[in-house]
């Protein structure tokens, strides 16, 4: 039997490369992979960045968890298995992202080690940031933004992260940030400070 993946070819040598892209975007394509516990911050962060990118004149995209599983990873669930193929596939997109010249700046719980090695090595060593949103699960439970805490404990949501299902905290990251002792404000300013020059071309002055 033939296998499928046999009559696959993919085509790079007649479409533009990313150099292309990113010298006509005047950045420097990178994905910044935030994660920590529900309520952490992540979302907000995420947008708040994406838009003061925007203000200085960048191209960025957020990919946040409810949004992507609303659509691209609808089919999905939370066991073990789907968690990781969730995340394989945002780092494929993101991927993606990154050959096209565009910032991508992900929001995604993300709990296991495992997979965010995995996303680092799909998305490449180079162009992968990886940044925890440090918040306690009190803290977290206390903001119950979205309701979810009040809802797992009475029962009503199964396998909550870092209730039912383990959150494992990063042996290394490339920024922590802890919203539980910073301002949203300080927040940003610290994520700005470390993405901007990661993004920046050599040759573009003023941002």
């Amino acid at each position: 039997m033939v296998e499928q993946n046999e009559h696959i070819h993919p085509v790079f040598d007649c479409i533009l490369d990313r150099q292309d892209h990113e010298k006509r975007m005047k950045q420097k394509s990178r994905v910044f992979w935030l994660y920590g516990l529900s309520g952490s911050g992540k979302s907000t962060l995420a947008g708040a960045l994406e838009r003061r990118l925007f203000e200085k004149g960048f191209l960025a995209r957020v990919l946040d968890g409810d949004n992507i599983r609303t659509g691209l990873n609808s089919n999905l669930g939370f066991s073990d298995e789907d968690r990781a193929e969730n995340i394989r596939r945002i780092a494929e997109v993101s991927k993606l992202f990154v050959d096209t010249g565009i910032i991508t700046v992900n929001s995604f719980i993300t709990p296991k080690k495992e997979h965010r090695n995995q996303a680092r090595s799909i998305v490449g060593e180079s162009d992968f940031f990886e940044i925890y949103i440090k918040c306690s699960f009190d803290a977290c439970e206390q903001r119950d933004v979205k309701g979810l805490y009040a809802k797992a404990k009475s029962g009503k949501i199964s396998n909550f992260t870092g209730r039912d299902s383990e959150f494992e905290t990063p042996d290394h990251a490339d920024l922590v940030i802890d919203t539980d002792k910073l301002s949203e404000q300080e927040s940003l300013d610290l994520l700005y400070d470390f993405v901007l020059p990661e993004i920046r071309l050599e040759d573009v002055a003023g941002r």
